[in-house]
């Protein structure tokens, strides 16, 4: 199997280059094309000399994903469907910033990526996992996925300048193919989208939790919680019977201890499974212990699933009685619910349409 070219940082593009005789601002025209152009096939590569197109081709592939579906939303967020080169479908969602307090528009424009087909983890609210988990993502199909949306907007223009890894998968679960593409998204050469403004999530791993701690870079850390006992949390999401809270917790100081970054409590409401005001307590325990700020969530209802979210004065509720117990708490008001913008919906929806056509 050939390596892709967006799979390549531009370290291991300079010693390719070098066995070939290639000048080094080659490498640099090429990145250009790559990276700023966002090249969709070699001969567009225009000040590439033709021998060198063709060596680049015969050596490497240049894969590309395919929109399958397009949504957008009233609240101008939009989901893309993407076909990959086997036929796998992924999903990422372009959402944009809210208003200031003072009014004022932002310009900032966060994408969700996906870094599996599918997932294995069986978190029982989430669509992404329903029929099982296929495959990881190759480094350059979560490169990608950044890039082919700034080639959908036609313009040489930054179009995302925030990531969360947050989309179909358990990015933890493909460890090495994420850290790769980041470094790629994250690069001068690359994506040039700052590490503070990339944030991994996961459901629970604690070892790769550790794992990511050692690592230099600085990316934000978001724990999918959605439950602060173990039997509330184990209810919904098998992984605490792996990982249950307490050696979670210890992973998650341990991350804190070595970045010295506050820690995102990602907490979907889900009515009568987490949005007690009895959970409020523990939560807020937890925030405390970890530093960390709490993002809930009102649930993004799934077709075929039985979780329902709570009303809006039970949401208020919730957050209220947070905040009370000293927790930093948000309320999302959550982009895109009529567009099927929970993770996974809308692949399973298409693939579901296609079984049955």
């Amino acid at each position: 199997m050939r390596l892709d070219i967006r799979s390549q940082t531009r370290e291991e593009l300079e010693r390719q280059f070098a066995t070939w005789e290639q000048p080094g601002y080659r490498v640099e025209q090429l990145l250009q094309w790559l990276y700023a152009r966002r090249a969709a096939s070699w001969d567009e590569m225009t000040n590439l000399p033709k021998a060198l197109r063709e060596s680049l081709r015969q050596s490497y592939d240049l894969q590309w994903p395919t929109v399958v579906r397009k949504q957008g939303a009233n609240d101008a967020t939009q989901k893309f469907l993407w076909r990959l080169s086997d036929g796998a479908l992924i999903e990422s969602v372009l959402i944009p910033a809210s208003p200031s307090l003072y009014g004022e528009p932002s310009d900032r424009r966060t994408l969700c990526v996906s870094t599996q087909v599918g997932c294995a983890y069986g978190c029982k609210f989430c669509a992404s996992g329903i029929d099982g988990w296929k495959r990881n993502l190759e480094v350059q199909e979560i490169v990608n996925q950044v890039l082919a949306i700034e080639r959908e907007a036609k313009t040489e223009e930054r179009v995302v300048n925030n990531l969360v890894i947050m989309g179909m998968g358990e990015p933890l679960a493909n460890y090495d193919n994420l850290l790769k593409a980041l470094k790629i998204l994250n690069a001068p050469w690359g994506g040039k989208i700052g590490a503070r403004k990339i944030t991994v999530s996961t459901s629970g791993l604690a070892p790769q939790i550790r794992r990511l701690a050692d690592d230099p870079a600085q990316y934000r850390l978001a724990i999918s919680l959605h439950g602060a006992t173990d039997e509330t949390r184990a209810r919904i999401m098998p992984i605490n019977k792996k990982y249950p809270l307490k050696e979670l917790t210890a992973a998650c100081e341990y991350y804190q201890e070595k970045k010295g970054r506050m820690i995102t409590l990602e907490y979907i409401l889900i009515a009568g499974v987490n949005d007690g005001l009895d959970q409020t307590r523990s939560l807020a325990a937890l925030a405390r212990r970890l530093n960390a700020k709490v993002n809930l969530i009102p649930y993004n209802t799934v077709e075929g699933l039985p979780w329902a979210r709570p009303e809006e004065a039970a949401q208020e509720a919730f957050h209220a009685a947070l905040q009370a117990e000293g927790a930093v708490a948000t309320l999302r008001r959550e982009k895109g619910h009529d567009i099927d913008a929970a993770c996974g919906q809308l692949r399973l929806k298409t693939e579901r349409e296609l079984v049955g056509s």
